[in-house]
């Protein structure tokens, strides 16, 4: 499974970014996709995961309420909407998938990842 990631850039506090991953080569077997990030000399943290059906999801609190994560399941498509941005939401932003189904009632720990995308990095000023 390959994932690539896309939608970062620089955006004023406050503002808006979309971020897109797209998933090929052997999706069938993916239940679980999820956002991670990673802040300049911090460990990668969980942002938000969504089972398969696109029904269960689950946020981290700061960002519950800004954050909306989605998935396409026509296209393979992972989504993060995030409004309200802020600076300390500055990080390089990670696309995830796992193979076990999910709940969404728990963050995901990054090892339980089994495939990981390439990052792509948000800036918010102030």
């Amino acid at each position: 499974v390959q994932l690539q990631a896309s939608g970062g850039g620089l955006v004023q506090a406050g503002g808006s970014l979309r971020l897109a991953c797209a998933a090929s080569g052997g999706t069938g077997s993916i239940y679980t996709k999820a956002w991670f990030r990673q802040a300049p000399g911090k460990d990668r943290e969980f942002v938000a995961a969504i089972n398969r059906s696109g029904v269960r999801k689950y946020y981290t609190g700061s960002v519950q309420g800004r954050f909306t994560v989605s998935r396409d399941t026509a296209t393979n498509t992972l989504f993060l909407q995030m409004n309200g941005l802020q600076p300390e939401d500055t990080a390089v932003y990670y696309c995830a998938a796992g193979a076990s189904p999910y709940s969404g009632k728990h963050p995901i720990s990054p090892l339980g990842v089994d495939y990981w995308g390439r990052g792509t990095l948000v800036t918010v000023s102030s």
